[in-house]
């Protein structure tokens, strides 16, 4: 799998670009806002529909214009896949896939897998369980449709149950018809978080080895899945919840409270690790993900370092560059120094200038 070109109209700091990725490893670089993660943005955002850094379509359109334009060209199994996709300011994108609209945004998962590394997912670990939640919902999105519609259905339940909620210090006979979500909130519920329980034990297997050798042989890393309920106990906490949801106008328990721990020999190191234990175990959950995209979809997924090497020591970065050398990789970074000192090799050179990409060998 590879990403072969991207073409950007009025997205972002882009007027016009249109650039083309070699199968190894691609250097973009420049000083800092010169728009380098925007491209990595839009690689992302031509696999899963969503900015990475949770920007709403009309964030990403160019300022002074009405709508911007991507075109991806992917190249899978031998087959070449075209994404178009169309952003408006007040509707909602428009995805077509070789020339075939999509009806449905989720309809892309699955064509095009990829794997983000920012810095901000170096404190994943320490971070609140939002983030964790999103790691997960992102990556299972990419790898299972019926996770895709199992999620969409239990979000929009949500929303409406707490809109209900609200509605009740008006309307106090309405509360009956609260039955009726929470059947629907259950059902959805416990296939987002049996899928979940799934995900994250297929992760421990790949992540121990890992982790072992990243920390130098002397740490086992084991995730622990922590629902906020137990999937054959969420009927029964919903409705003894239901009066203070009620009172606070919110729904207090389900999968949209989950989280992660993560235990180094048997240290909760989401409370009492250190920073640099945190940090490799966050490199070790990377790692971790492309093994897992390879085994399940039989393909590497593309990757994307957004100037995470300039927040790693020199080691992690050597575990880290010596790792992906066999996959598509697109790093952002300001200088090439760092390459070049550990003759890593590279394939394609980008140098990003206020919102032009010249082609440096």
């Amino acid at each position: 799998m590879i990403i072969q070109s991207i073409e950007l109209n009025n997205f972002r700091n882009y007027e016009n670009l249109q650039i083309s990725f070699d199968e190894g490893t691609n250097i973009l670089f420049g000083d800092n806002a010169q728009g380098k993660t925007n491209i990595l943005e839009a690689a992302y955002l031509s696999g899963t529909t969503k900015s990475h850094k949770g920007s709403k379509d009309k964030e990403m359109i160019r300022f002074g214009t009405n709508e911007a334009h991507l075109r991806t060209m992917v190249l899978k199994n031998g087959k070449q896949y075209q994404i178009d996709m169309h952003l408006k300011h007040n509707r909602s994108k428009g995805i077509a896939v070789n020339k075939i609209p999509m009806k449905k945004a989720s309809e892309l998962f699955g064509i095009l897998n990829i794997v983000f590394f920012s810095p901000e997912d170096l404190n994943i670990i320490k971070n609140g369980p939002a983030e964790r939640r999103r790691f997960v919902d992102l990556e299972l999105c990419q790898l299972n449709k019926l996770y895709v519609h199992a999620l969409v259905q239990y979000n929009r339940i949500v929303i409406q149950r707490n809109k209900l909620l609200k509605e009740l210090a008006f309307k106090p006979e309405y509360e009956p018809t609260l039955d009726i979500w929470d059947a629907q909130l259950v059902s959805y519920g416990n296939q987002v978080m049996e899928y979940r329980k799934e995900f994250i034990s297929q992760l421990n297997a790949i992540i121990r080895d890992i982790h072992y050798h990243l920390s130098g042989e002397k740490e086992s890393l084991i995730i622990h899945y922590e629902p906020n309920v137990r999937t054959g106990e969420f009927e029964e906490v919903l409705a003894k919840n239901r009066e203070q949801d009620i009172r606070q106008k919110t729904t207090l328990c389900g999968p949209h409270r989950d989280d992660l721990s993560f235990f180094v020999n048997e240290i909760d190191i989401r409370k009492f690790g250190s920073q640099g234990q945190q940090r490799t175990a966050a490199l070790s959950l990377k790692l971790a993900e492309i093994e897992l995209v390879k085994k399940i979809t039989r393909d590497y997924p593309i990757l994307l370092l957004d100037d995470v090497l300039s927040e790693l020591d020199s080691g992690r970065q050597n575990k880290l560059l010596s790792n992906i050398h066999h996959i598509q990789t697109m790093i952002t970074c300001t200088g090439l120094d760092d390459f070049v000192n550990n003759r890593f090799p590279i394939d394609k050179i980008f140098r990003v200038t206020d919102g032009t990409v010249r082609n440096e060998n």
